[in-house]
């Protein structure tokens, strides 16, 4: 049962869920709506949906294992007590893991590509297992550009739907052009929403890091630009990100979507202003972490937002 919990814990479950929720709501809110509103053709079928939803999960799993395996060294100075490679799994099974898992997401990929007609869906996502494989050997010791390439990744996470959906043809309906231009605009507004939120939590990371990634060579955000530079940085995203959904509320003001001002202003802008002041104040790893715990609480409530596309109709 220890060996079991560990293997969950090391593939982080519950982002896994986080990942499949993602997919799932944007593909039964927002890219089911848009087509049948429109009566245009939905390229997933049931089965399809769930392989990407897995083949998603598996790669993302395989990228939390590569990047624990040779982050172990900091991680003991960091986290020692969540520590899973050596203390509770051998390292030559987590390789085994990794690989594992990565072929598992690949072969899937490559077969709802086959089934779907869209080979690049395939590629792209052996793209992915290479870019989390880079990152966790070198990116994510490198200022910024771990940091980039992280939220790039959780933003594919909706873009990939988005691929399996869209069609770029010359000769479509007018149905079926509103159809793709609302999936695309939605899938565009979410994702930018993913990477931005991602690109915030990933640099108060690093700082809440700073100590083990120091000692090791690292040069991320707060190591080399320092912790004050940073907090700037992290602010003035979340500046962005709160005016951003500010005017979402003042646009969606006149087809009263009361109920979604009120979920946004009170789960989405409420906390991403308290995440400010408990920046602002922070100073030690454990401030750090809260910061990201209320972060990653606010991407959680962001996403399930979908739904309010679905009760409204529109």
């Amino acid at each position: 049962m220890k060996l079991f919990k560990a293997f969950f814990s090391l593939v982080r479950w519950p982002n896994l869920v986080f990942i499949a929720l993602t997919q799932l709501l944007f593909f039964y809110t927002i890219i089911i709506p848009s087509k049948e509103g429109s009566f245009v053709q939905i390229y997933l079928s049931l089965p399809l949906l769930f392989l990407l939803v897995l083949a998603s999960v598996s790669i993302a799993a395989a990228g939390y294992i590569i990047n624990d395996y040779f982050d172990l060294n900091i991680d003991l100075i960091n986290k020692p007590d969540k520590l899973v490679v050596e203390k509770m799994i051998k390292r030559r099974w987590v390789i085994f893991w990794h690989f594992f898992l990565s072929m598992v997401g690949v072969a899937i990929s490559f077969y709802v590509a086959f089934q779907s007609g869209i080979w690049l869906l395939g590629m792209a996502n052996v793209l992915c297992v290479v870019l989390l494989f880079l990152y966790s050997i070198s990116f994510k010791k490198k200022l910024l550009s771990g940091n980039i390439l992280i939220s790039m990744l959780t933003a594919w996470v909706i873009l990939v739907l988005c691929m399996a959906e869209v069609r770029v043809q010359t000769n479509l309906d007018s149905n079926s052009i509103a159809a793709n231009q609302r999936i695309l605009r939605l899938g565009i507004l979410y994702a930018g929403f993913a990477f931005v939120i991602s690109l915030i939590r990933e640099a108060v990371k690093d700082m809440e890091d700073i100590i083990g990634d120091r000692k090791y060579g690292c040069t991320t955000m707060p190591i080399v630009w320092g912790i004050q530079s940073t907090k700037i940085f992290i602010s003035t995203w979340i500046v962005i990100l709160i005016a951003i959904l500010v005017a979402l509320q003042v646009y969606v003001i006149p087809l009263g979507w009361w109920w979604s001002i009120l979920y946004a202003t009170g789960l989405l802008i409420y906390p991403l202003f308290k995440s400010l002041f408990m920046l602002k104040k922070a100073k030690t790893s454990e401030d750090y972490h809260k910061v990201s715990s209320i972060i990653k609480l606010v991407m959680l409530f962001g996403i399930l937002s979908m739904v309010f596309f679905k009760w409204y109709g529109i």
